[in-house]
């Protein structure tokens, strides 16, 4: 059974400013330069037939090409912070292409998504962090801004279930299209 998700990927310029963010929390297991994504709908194990529908149904998305841009710094788990991430700058656009793949996955049976979406680029999983290094690194990397990118694809990740998930391969990728 595959453990699949919908996501974006961050250019590669784009990964190299994030990894040189990285370092000085303990507490941070820092996320490898090319496991950077943009998760749009986490899907999970699921058995190959309805993986097929899903690839199937996400290649009838008719969506175009747009710019997105990464920005700001931020941390999920309130008083013991699980996850540093970069957030991503409000984009109709993606909001759009995001609820196309819950509307899929709720249409070939998933249970709807628990969670609002909060788009971003997970930078590190936590435990215990230093609080102080953390509120440091949050605050020195609070105004970060990404070049401005355009968004061509969104593509179908596979993961191996482990701790934090990753690593991550492309099963399938979908081009956005000019004339959608």
């Amino acid at each position: 059974m595959p453990r699949l998700f919908t996501g974006l990927e961050i250019p590669g310029d784009v990964a190299f400013d994030l990894d040189l963010m990285r370092g000085g929390i303990s507490g941070a297991r820092w996320i490898d330069r090319d496991s950077y994504h943009l998760t749009l709908r986490f899907i999970g194990d699921i058995d190959e037939g309805l993986a097929r529908e899903i690839d199937y149904a996400l290649e009838g998305i008719d969506a175009k090409p747009f710019k997105l841009r990464l920005s700001g710094c931020g941390v999920f788990g309130g008083n013991k912070p699980h996850a540093l991430f970069v957030g991503v700058e409000e984009s109709a656009e993606l909001r759009r292409l995001q609820a196309m793949h819950e509307r899929i996955c709720q249409v070939l049976g998933l249970a709807p998504e628990g969670r609002k979406f909060a788009p971003h680029v997970t930078l590190a999983r936590m435990k215990d962090p230093d609080l102080r290094a953390l509120h440091s690194f949050v605050a020195s990397h609070n105004l970060y801004k990404s070049r401005v990118f355009e968004v061509a694809r969104f593509v179908l990740f596979s993961s191996r279930p482990s701790r934090g998930g990753g690593p991550y391969a492309v099963e399938e990728s979908y081009q956005l299209q000019a004339g959608a």
